[in-house]
Order: C-alpha cells, then structure tokens, then sequence
C-alpha cells in the first residue's frame, strides 16, 4: 500500500457551497408547495440544482413558499418551513408548483390569481405531479402541450378535453415546465440545465447523483461523454458553467483536481486540442448560437460569453466561422437593427 496520501479531492467545489439567494444567483427557482405535496418531487426538483452550485460557479437558488407563509406539511408527514408566501412574488417570477394529493383542496381564488398575473406579465410557471390541474384551472395552459402523473390523466382529459396530453415525463418550453413528479423530476431539471448551460453540465450532475439519464438510439452528445475519462467531463462541465466569466485554465484545474499537464494530455487525445482551445472554442460556439437564435447584440453576445475585449472576440469568431459575428446576427429571421462592432467600435482583425 503507498505511503503517498492523495490530498486532492477529484470533485468540483466538495466543500458543498453555502446555499445562494436569489441575489447571487444567475437563475431562481420560487417553488410553491401545496399541503401533502410529495417530498420525492420536491428532492428530485432541488437535488440537480444544488449540485450544478458545485461546478464553480453560482447558477441556481430556489425559495419555497406556501399560501400563507406557514409551514406545509408533505404527504409523508414531514413538516417543511418556507420563505415566504405566494402573494410576494413579483410579476415576472420563476415559479414552479409541486403537489400531490388532493391538489386543489387547499388551493384559494387568490392564489389562481397570482398565476395569472404571473402568465399575464411574461414569467415563466411549471407545475408537477397533480398541479397541472392548478395551472389548467387557472387558465395558464393554454396553448401549452402538458404532461402529469399517468394517475391523473383520466381525470384531466375529461376536465379539459382542448389541452392537449403528452405521453412524456415532463414537457416544457420557453414559457411553461409541466412534468409526472416523482424520481422523474431528476431527468426533467438535467434537461433544463443542459438547455441552460450545455450537456457536460448536465451529464456530470447526472453521475454526481448517481443518475444515468435516459438516451435516445442516435448519436448524442451525451453518449459520447460516457466514453471520456470522468476528469474530462468534469472539465467540460466546469467550463459550460462558466462561460459568462471565462476561468483561467489553473483554475479549472483547481476545481477539477486534475494537474494541467494531464489534463492537457487527455485533451489533446480525445479532442486534438488543448483545454484551452476547447473553451475557447466553446465559448465562441454559445456566442454564435446567441447571435443566430437570439435578438442579442454583438456586444451582448461576446460579453456574455466572457470577451471583454471586442477586438479579440471578432478576430476569434472570423477564425472560427470564417464570417464577422455582424454578419451571422444579419442571418437571423427578423434580423434588423443590431450592434456592429467592427463598425461602431472601429475595429480591425489585424
């Protein structure tokens, strides 16, 4: 057995970071729970985003709330204190509903209310398990495709015959997140920081929880992940975390617990590059795909891909794409007046 104890522990941040508020965070998640909610949802929706935290980077907070601020109790009995009540949210919130049985039992005309400002001012509303019934009530569903327990689809169908149904665990879009509950909340909440922050993020949450998603039979990102070494999705994953404020490379090896001579070599054999390269790399692929889907300036996009220097950024995307970033922002459906920076900014590519 060696005498050599190896100090370094190989996972991002194990000190477990200190719960955020919302002020610190990049995204959070207000979660209303309804008396005999079930608390496996309730895990399965948090559990993800406490670990996303650990990649280097505060991404995600959550506050829990209930009707009147007071304490809910779930329907396996355990009581669970909140931070607030329903009424506070502001207009344009992030709010998620997690219930169980007897979902509209306890469920005011107040608080169908707050939904629907909520849907009148452009936030974004979820609900699990039963409490797509609350949001259907409320008439929030509408035009959205919705998925709930298998239970309680019978009983759905006959009350709202115009929404249509989804076989899946979960569905969501840019506006609505609707899902089964239960373990399947793991699957739902891996795919929304993967549309947040990319698959790396997502798959190495997924192994933190010692969660194999699900995969389709076609050639996806996330199966070849599971052909690289474990340091290497880390890396991938800490890097798609933090592509708003680019780290140098020590320190993602710092978080990863990888020396940078290694992890070059690993890089450089899975991907012909070094760990440099790839996140540059990276960083230049999200700003592209702003450009393109977005109605982000150039300015906004290179900023928020961690350029703060424009000239270096427009060099770097012509290198990459073979076209200035004004060019592809021109590309886009409805593209009008955006930034040019090589205009505005006098910019040249020497």
């Amino acid at each position: 057995m060696s005498d050599v104890t190896n100090t370094t522990w190989p996972y991002p941040r194990p000190d477990s970071p200190p719960l955020l508020t919302p002020e610190q965070a990049e995204h959070t998640l207000n979660v209303w729970l309804v008396p005999r909610f079930s608390m496996l949802t309730l895990f399965c929706l948090l559990e993800p985003l406490r670990v996303a935290n650990r990649f280097g980077r505060d991404l995600f907070a959550w506050r829990l709330l209930s009707a009147d601020g007071d304490a809910v109790v779930a329907s396996n009995g355990v009581r669970i204190d909140v931070d607030g009540t329903l009424s506070s949210l502001e207009d344009a919130s992030r709010l998620m509903v997690v219930s169980s049985y007897e979902a509209e039992a306890t469920v005011r005309f107040q608080d169908r209310a707050v939904l629907r400002r909520i849907a009148a001012h452009g936030g974004w509303l979820g609900g699990l398990d039963t409490a797509p019934f609350i949001l259907a009530r409320a008439g929030v569903l509408t035009g959205h495709r919705v998925a709930l327990h298998w239970e309680s689809v019978p009983a759905f169908r006959r009350e709202f015959p115009a929404l249509e149904i989804s076989p899946a665990h979960y569905e969501f879009d840019a506006m609505r997140l609707t899902g089964s509950g239960g373990a399947a909340s793991i699957d739902m909440m891996l795919a929304w920081i993967e549309h947040a922050y990319g698959p790396a993020l997502a798959d190495a949450v997924g192994r933190q929880l010692i969660h194999e998603r699900p995969r389709d039979d076609a050639e996806t990102p996330r199966r070849r992940y599971e052909e690289l070494p474990r340091s290497v999705v880390r890396t991938l994953a800490v890097m798609e975390a933090n592509l708003t404020q680019a780290l140098p490379i020590p320190e993602v090896c710092r978080l990863v617990g990888q020396s940078q001579r290694q992890l070059t070599r690993l890089f450089q054999r899975h991907f012909d590059e070094t760990p440099q390269q790839c996140y540059l790399g990276m960083r230049l692929d999200r700003a592209r795909q702003l450009l393109a889907d977005s109605r982000s300036l150039v300015t906004e996009a290179a900023l928020a891909t961690g350029f703060t220097q424009p000239a270096h950024f427009t060099r770097a995307y012509r290198k990459r794409f073979g076209e200035a970033p004004s060019v592809t922002a021109d590309k886009r459906p409805g593209a009008g007046r955006h930034l040019h920076m090589e205009n505005d900014l006098s910019l040249r590519d020497g």
